[in-house]
């Protein structure tokens, strides 16, 4: 029985294939990668609290080996109608049993990164795509978004009117129903269960194209509810991509445990947000590029929170306000052997005051890339990320691109500064003198005394034309300043240390 069972099943499939293939063209694509890297990812290798014994901060393995799966399947009626799913397997840490990769593997690492359908408007060139899609404001240009590059349900709509000027509107919804219900503010039951607790994002984008100079100017408008990210963390949710606390909100008030619940209640239902950018690149001058994007970001306030100034106990109340700008650019040079390039930027920073909120730029989730260690580039993977944006910070560097003297071999060579545009000030309303490195996934918190200096070396090879090897060297030196940060709330020190890696990387892409 058991037999025959399995043949109707087999027999069910095949028909079903035959007779779903004459009407929907089934394509597929994905990337394997497997990894192996070694190095020290930690600028902290000690830490001391008070008269305490010297607690080991640094407690990562200095080797990994790792693989990801990712798998694309379109299933496509016309050009016209088709839909989308994604599917990821990994990261697999190998030998860890959570992700599978221990002995007899077998884990639960699949997951679904999109799925989505794209359609026209009939009679129209109007199109739009619904579900968990990739969504990037202007990503292209000077060294990737500063705001939103991310997986995120939405709904988006395009429309070009001709050659030069086209238009992208959508809506988002980054959070929904994640609050537990239980706030010490308000109440300590359930009954507040998903309450005020969406987000909701409302963009328009207009690529404009002409000849040797595109620009992508965009707005974004947004909505948080006071419960949005009550509990984030602390009741055992998070998000996959980015860290919303500390790029939404203040820094101080995100350095605290269970920040939610450390600011004070608010009357309001839901704040506001406001993003702005615009994103040029200018290729009239070839063999020059030049590309800049400016940004600027706005979060309301919602509510206040009491947080200790230096170590004498005054207790100062704080804006949760948060706005800021960022400007960054690049300018290269094409060569027959290399693309040398200049680039940099410098993003506001806090005063000495938590009054009046952050001057810091908000975002959601940044992906810079105008460097692979601190930042997003190169292929993102493998201890990678360790700080994705720009907030507060300054930076220049110099860069030669896709070096090339051997047939299928490139080479990359980055040289960044990093510095601090946070005053010093601000140390005294931070935990501890460590607290720089609080924020996991963001740029450590320089002020102005602060710097990091980095250093890249991206090698790839062409095995074959779906297989490259990716090798890749980084530095990352600590200028930390000790006396600046040891004047934190608490009588604390750290031990400094440089970061430093090398990578191995097999991308296999069809």
């Amino acid at each position: 029985m058991k037999r025959i069972c399995t043949l109707i099943v087999a027999a069910a499939l095949v028909f079903g294939a035959a007779t779903g293939a004459s009407a929907i063209d089934f394509k597929a694509k994905g990337q394997w990668l497997v990894g192996f890297s070694a190095g020290d990812n930690s600028l902290v290798s000690k830490t001391r609290d008070g008269g305490n014994s010297k607690q080991k901060a640094d407690k990562d393995d200095a080797f990994a080996a790792q693989q990801r799966v990712r798998l694309q399947m379109d299933a496509v009626a016309s050009e016209a109608l088709s839909g989308t799913v994604y599917f990821e397997i990994g990261d697999q840490t190998w030998g860890k049993a959570k992700d599978g990769g221990a002995l007899g593997a077998d884990g639960n690492a699949v997951e679904v990164k999109n799925a989505y359908i794209d359609w026209a408007i009939p009679q129209t060139d109007a199109k739009v795509r619904m579900g968990i899609q990739a969504l990037a404001l202007p990503n292209t240009v000077a060294g990737g978004s500063a705001v939103m590059d991310t997986d995120v349900a939405a709904v988006v709509g395009s429309y070009k009117f001709n050659d030069n000027v086209a238009l992208t509107a959508f809506w988002a919804r980054p959070f929904n129903d994640n609050f537990d219900g239980v706030d010490t503010r308000y109440n300590t039951s359930t009954n507040d269960k998903y309450y005020l607790d969406n987000m909701d994002l409302f963009g328009l984008m207009a690529p404009l194209t002409f000849d040797g100079v595109n620009l992508t100017p965009w707005v974004m408008y947004g909505v948080q509810g006071k419960n949005t990210l009550t509990g984030y963390t602390r009741d055992g949710w998070r998000v996959t991509d980015g860290n919303p606390p500390f790029t939404l909100r203040p820094y101080p008030l995100a350095a605290m445990n269970n920040n939610d619940t450390v600011s004070g209640g608010t009357s309001k239902a839901y704040g506001s947000m406001f993003w702005a950018g615009l994103p040029l690149a200018v290729t009239m001058f070839d063999p020059f590029n030049i590309e800049l994007d400016i940004n600027y970001g706005y979060v309301e306030g919602m509510g206040r929170y009491d947080v200790q100034k230096g170590r004498d106990g005054n207790i100062v109340r704080g804006n949760t306000e948060r706005q800021g700008w960022l400007a960054k650019a690049l300018v290269e040079y094409k060569m027959d052997w290399a693309t040398p390039g200049l680039f940099g930027w410098y993003a506001t920073g806090d005063d000495d005051s938590v009054k009046n909120g952050s001057e810091r730029m908000p975002s959601l989730v940044p992906t810079g890339n105008m460097t692979s260690y601190m930042g997003d580039g190169n292929l993102g993977w493998l201890r990678q990320d360790y700080g994705v944006d720009y907030s507060g910070t300054w930076g220049i560097g110099l860069q030669l691109k896709d070096m090339s003297f051997v047939q299928d071999l490139k080479h990359t060579f980055r040289l960044a500064y990093w510095g601090g545009t946070n005053s010093t000030s601000m140390v005294k309303y931070m935990p501890n003198a460590y607290s720089w490195t609080s924020g996991m996934g963001v740029t450590p918190y320089l002020t102005t005394n602060d710097g990091l200096v980095e250093f890249n070396l991206v090698n790839t090879y062409k095995i074959y034309d779906n297989l490259e090897m990716n090798v890749e060297l980084d530095y990352l030196a600590n200028c930390m300043d000790n006396s600046t940060w040891k004047k934190s709330q608490t009588a604390s020190s750290f031990e400094k240390q440089d970061m430093y890696q090398a990578k191995v990387v097999f991308a296999y892409s069809f």
